[in-house]
């Protein structure tokens, strides 16, 4: 079986008691929300790659305010013809508030919109489970960037 590795960087942002999030879209075309954030380019730095992901899915500009943590998933995918592939994700998770910009939607990208959620009003969203892991580091802010099991 083929194994895959994908790096990524995100961002919870919460203002007002409010937090950012992107819609995505996933394969079988349901929309979840999610962190904004994306995969690391070759050769970029994981701040850069927060800062760049979160300006093209949501408009803003953001500052990175600390690192909370790791977020790591493994599943198999299926492929075309069948095929099957071992994935492994790892996700770092950045505090990070807005410096500027204007919220506005990805065009032609893996998000459709941007919205900010009242806190309160995550847990009834149709999410990918991201939010919740980026969420609680949030919340406990471990030393470890690992929540206690």
């Amino acid at each position: 079986m083929r194994e895959t590795l994908r790096v990524a960087a995100y961002a919870i942002c919460v203002r007002d008691g409010q937090l950012l999030l992107a819609r995505w879209i996933g394969d079988d075309g349901r929309p979840e929300w999610t962190l904004p954030g994306g995969g690391m380019e070759h050769g970029e730095d994981p701040y850069d790659t927060v800062l760049r992901e979160v300006e093209e899915e949501t408009g803003y500009r953001i500052e990175g305010t600390g690192l909370l943590g790791v977020c790591t998933r493994r599943h198999t995918l299926r492929r075309r013809f069948g095929r099957r592939v071992d994935h492994h994700g790892v996700g770092l998770v950045y505090a990070a508030e807005v410096t500027g910009g204007e919220l506005r939607f990805e065009v032609g990208g893996s998000t459709d919109m941007a919205q900010w959620h009242d806190l309160d009003a995550v847990p009834a969203l149709n999410r990918v489970p991201l939010v919740d892991e980026g969420l609680r580091l949030w919340r406990e802010r471990p030393v470890t960037g690992r929540p206690r099991e």
